[in-house]
């Protein structure tokens, strides 16, 4: 079969990286490229999750939030209003 080149672009240091640890894993980047790419076309798929919502990447105010926000909706209170949620900040701020 006939052999293309393919040039792609990353940050420098990832790159290193990436040179170090196909190393230690004893193939060179062309060789786990062509592996990464035959994954894709057997499978028909990225072979591993994207996802922009990883859990250990949101930080612990997102979190806190969304919790609150659950509790919140579990106790059928109603919203806050504009100057509800103004006060809340205002006495945060104080304390």
């Amino acid at each position: 079969m006939a052999q293309v080149s393919m040039t792609v672009r990353m940050d420098a240091q990832l790159k290193k990286n990436f040179d170090v640890l196909c190393s230690r894993m004893g193939m060179s980047v062309n060789a786990a490229i062509n592996i990464f790419a035959n994954a894709v076309v057997r499978t028909r798929s990225i072979p591993f999750k994207i996802s922009a919502n990883l859990p250990e990447v949101e930080d612990q105010a997102l979190r806190e939030f969304r919790e609150f926000k659950k509790m919140v909706a579990a106790s059928d209170r109603p919203e806050l209003t504009l100057d509800e949620i103004n006060e809340e900040i205002r006495l945060a701020r104080d304390k």
